[in-house]
This record gives C-alpha cells, structure tokens and sequence, in this order.
C-alpha cells in the first residue's frame, strides 16, 4: 500500500498546465492523448474541489460576531475610480 503524500493545489495545477501544453502540441499517440486528457479531467476536479473548500473557510472565517455570513464584495485597498461598475445595479 502506498502512502503517498496528497498533491498541494498549486503542485496539481502545475501537473494540469504541463498536461494542457502536451495536449495542444498535438504529437501525441491517441492512446497518450486519452490518459492524460483523462488525468487532466481528474486533476481539473480535484483542483475545484480545493477551491470550494477554501472558499467555504473563507464564509466561516468571514462570519459577524452572531455567526451570521458577512459576504460582502471585494474592494480593493489601491483607492481606484470605480467607475467600470456604474452600470451595475
């Protein structure tokens, strides 16, 4: 039985970027190109997993004093004009 160590998220999104570059350089037998595409699948999925989780920290860790959800948008602390989103309501 192996005991490998789990991938970090950015080690499985690098693996992903390498498969994606060997897929688009179109040498690849067939046969090749279906494996990694297939691992491809399965590193795109782990790597979404990753994200909801940190995002689901991320609520829990934003949460008011009551233990209510605080979402709130993104500002950005650089002071920019905001005037891109004026068409939003």
């Amino acid at each position: 039985m192996s005991t490998a160590k789990p991938k970090t998220f950015e080690s499985s999104l690098e693996e992903l970027e390498r498969i994606v570059r060997e897929l688009e350089q179109g040498e690849l037998p067939l046969e090749r190109s279906l494996e990694l595409f297939e691992h491809g699948v399965k590193l795109s999925r782990e790597c979404q997993d990753r994200l909801n989780q940190a995002e689901r920290r991320i609520e829990i860790l934003m949460r008011d004093n009551q233990g209510r959800s605080s979402v709130r948008p993104f500002e950005a602390e650089n002071g920019a004009d905001d005037s891109a989103g004026e068409d939003s309501v």
